[in-house]
């Protein structure tokens, strides 16, 4: 019976192996190619970090870009889970007019293409004096991950048995006690997974920054990549670029697979909910 299990699962096992080497080997191919030797790059012999002396010291360094990067995605996130808690605990547990045609507007932002916003919020933060601010860009990164922060957070407190928390009220505790002693511990996984989502947008944006940033020292890392790879006469630096792709992913596949467990266990929690 055990033989005849395992052989039933073979096929699984083979594609989802499969799969998952199909999306592994850019990422493998990219840290190979960031060490190896390519004509028209600083590596012109032999493996080496070649590639990665010339990102390093790329016009302001990259130990700038990598900080505006994190300075604006950690805003991104702070901003984008406290927001969408607050927003999603209002539309799971209380009752006001109008409130499912609310949500749904929120939700209708999903449907608006991202590129066509840019230009008016543009203007916008010219004129709060936010644009070409690292503070800005994370405003507006984060308006883009509330929809769907929001809808997230809405079912995972929907999730949340409310005798949970009518037994807390009767203990004494007040609304914000509640919310931060007995439902945020309850929806852990929810909020992770739009931690995470909210890190990923906003360190991997490269069209909102191009519009809103046009100080070189402002620019965050997907941007000066970018810049990097265009070289005199119009040759294409594909070292240092690749070597700027592999800086970029790190950071991502790192997050993921600390808080995958979270990640899996959020959107399981909405499937069900659904």
């Amino acid at each position: 019976m055990k033989n005849v299990f395992s052989f039933t699962r073979t096929p699984y096992y083979v594609l989802t192996g499969g799969l998952a080497l199909i999306f592994l080997f850019p990422l493998v191919w990219s840290a190979y190619a960031s060490v190896s030797p390519q004509a028209g790059s600083a590596q012109k012999e032999g493996f080496g970090f070649g590639n990665y002396e010339t990102l390093v010291n790329y016009q302001d360094g990259i130990w700038t870009y990598l900080a505006n990067s994190l300075f604006v995605s950690a805003l991104t996130v702070i901003l984008t889970v406290t927001i969408s808690v607050l927003g999603g605990y209002a539309f799971a547990r209380f009752k006001f007019p109008g409130r499912n045609l609310l949500f749904l507007l929120t939700l209708a932002i999903l449907m608006v293409p991202y590129a066509t916003l840019l230009i008016p919020l543009y203007v916008l933060l010219n004129k709060l004096d936010l644009q070409n601010s690292l503070v800005g860009l994370a405003l507006v990164l984060t308006m883009f991950q509330l929809p769907f922060a929001t809808f997230m957070m809405r079912i995972s407190f929907e999730g949340v048995p409310r005798e949970l928390e009518e037994s807390a009220m009767v203990d004494g505790c007040g609304t914000f006690s509640v919310l931060g002693r007995i439902l945020i511990p309850a929806v852990k996984p929810g909020l992770i997974t739009v931690g995470l989502f909210a890190f990923l947008a906003a360190w991997n944006d490269f069209i909102a920054p191009l519009i809103l940033i046009s100080d070189s020292s402002k620019s965050v890392l997907p941007l000066a990549i970018a810049n990097l790879r265009q070289q005199t006469m119009g040759v294409i630096d594909y070292g240092a670029t690749e070597a700027g792709v592999v800086v970029l992913a790190l950071p991502c596949v790192i997050l993921f697979l600390l808080l995958q467990r979270h990640y899996v266990r959020g959107f399981m929690s909405g499937a069900l909910k659904g």
